[in-house]
């Protein structure tokens, strides 16, 4: 069982910055990171392959949104510039155990952290 631990996050206005970080017990495969607003469904955000080569991005947030693993340090960020309120929401990260390439579709994945909050103000 792998165990993904998230920290960063947190209150930010309209065009701020935030970073993200989770890290992982042991080596995962691709990686991602997900949100879910309050009332919504849980939506994707990003993914990046096992190797950290390549990414994908959901349309909402690419161009203002990086994700990256540091393999070295079982880490994947995610780095989020020119934030909206409409990025508020619980962001999870997400790992799995045999996808190597990106992955987009959250039940391929296999472990989930536990969430953190971001909430954007206006």
């Amino acid at each position: 069982q792998v165990r993904l631990v998230e920290s960063g996050g947190g209150l930010v206005q309209a065009g701020g910055s935030l970073s993200l970080s989770c890290t992982a017990s042991s080596r995962t495969a691709a990686m991602g990171w997900f949100r879910q607003a309050p009332g919504k469904e849980r939506e994707f955000v990003a993914s990046v392959d096992a190797i950290g080569q390549s990414t994908y991005y959901a349309n909402s947030v690419r161009g203002r949104f990086t994700i990256s693993r540091d393999n070295a340090e079982d880490t994947m960020y995610l780095q989020m510039n020119s934030l909206k309120p409409e990025d508020t929401a619980v962001y999870f990260c997400a790992a799995s155990a045999a996808y190597g390439v990106i992955v987009i579709q959250d039940f391929y994945y296999d472990y989930w952290g536990q969430g953190t909050q971001v909430t954007v103000s206006s």
